[in-house]
């Protein structure tokens, strides 16, 4: 509980994302929730049902200009984010944001939001969910004091989700296992049989993405809308694994296994934190605001997260290796060259015989 001046907040989507941000600010002592924008009536009724003092609007710019704030939460889809940030910005006296994953829908757009924010000299929260979750900052934690000797490979099974929906957040834990080491290069191949679509993107009906940081760190990741998972009681499953051992860890459990050659297959139980992982990282943003500090380190590792989605999409799309970053020059994509088939002898290329 905190003896502060309770900041004003607005939150712009009524959607799943939204609705765990509306839930925290209700919770929270460092926080009075006064407005809630959303185009849709279904949902900003359910809001007014949990407290009739939230102002409701049917448009954020319309809730900016009759109810200013001290905190706004961008809670829609990813393609809005940008210029509802900007916008968000615009607020006098705004203090501090929360910017649902993905930062944006594209790399280059997570790249201004975060940098619109810092040139404002704001902080910044991100939710990600295992970055307010006991058992999995415990897991980052053994991993960086080298627990499991050096990190060598992430191998990530995740069923009924997608690469920029939920991958996004395991490939940010990805990111924060390796301290944000830069990733070199992404491969990957996608399937879209099905036209799947989830959360307003079009997305995969199965893929595989490969990643690689610069000193060989490696993330394996399978996604998809029926991956067959070697546990089928959690929807995302890791296995962190170092010279000296490795980590098995289902998504948001509270325990994880630990087997190195003094733990032969130990499970740690993790006492849960007490509040939810968006009033854990909203909380954050109130104590950035009340000391003056600013902590970009989730922020900037969701960003390196969303170019490795970029990344995986682009190489799906283009059938080839995309290096980082990804809008830098990448190699050049022959359209006569099929792997797998008998060479021709003519037609030039190189000689793998001669490597």
């Amino acid at each position: 509980m905190s003896d502060r001046r309770p900041l004003t907040a607005a939150v712009i989507g009524a959607g799943a994302g939204g609705t765990l941000s509306i839930d925290a600010l209700i919770a929270s002592d460092d926080f009075q929730l006064v407005a809630v924008a959303d185009m849709s009536e279904a949902a900003l009724e359910r809001v007014r049902a949990k407290d009739p003092g939230i102002q409701t609007f049917t448009s954020a710019e319309e809730m900016f200009a009759a109810r200013p704030t001290d905190v706004v939460c961008v809670s829609t889809y990813a393609p809005t984010h940008l210029p509802l940030t900007r916008a968000a910005l615009d607020i006098p006296g705004l203090s501090g944001l929360l910017v649902e994953k993905p930062l944006g829908d594209t790399t280059a757009a997570g790249r201004e939001i975060l940098g619109l924010i810092k040139a404002a000299g704001l902080p910044v929260v991100v939710p990600h969910g295992l970055m307010a979750q006991a058992a999995a900052l415990e897991i980052v934690e053994r991993v960086r004091r080298g627990d499991i000797g050096a990190l060598r490979l992430v191998e990530i099974e995740c069923t009924s989700w997608d690469i920029i929906n939920a991958g996004i957040h395991w490939l940010q834990f990805f990111v924060s296992l390796t301290g944000g080491e830069p990733v070199e290069f992404v491969l990957a191949a996608a399937d879209s049989s099905t036209r799947t679509f989830r959360d307003g993107m079009q997305v995969e009906t199965d893929a595989v993405t490969l990643a690689r940081t610069a000193s060989g760190v490696r993330v394996v990741m399978h996604t998809g809308d029926f991956v067959p998972m070697s546990r089928n009681d959690t929807v995302a499953l890791f296995r962190i694994v170092g010279d000296d051992g490795f980590i098995e860890f289902g998504a948001y459990e509270g325990h994880y296994i630990l087997v190195t050659a003094d733990n032969p297959r130990v499970r740690f139980d993790v006492t849960p934190f007490e509040v939810s992982g968006h009033q854990r990282h909203l909380e954050f943003l109130a104590e950035q605001i009340a000391s003056g500090t600013r902590d970009y380190s989730i922020p900037d590792s969701s960003l390196q997260a969303l170019e490795v989605v970029e990344a995986a999409y682009r190489s799906a799309r283009e059938h080839g290796t995309v290096l980082l970053p990804v809008d830098g020059t990448q190699p050049a994509r022959p359209d006569d060259w099929n792997p797998g088939a008998p060479y021709s002898g003519t037609g030039g290329g190189r000689n793998g015989r001669e490597l």
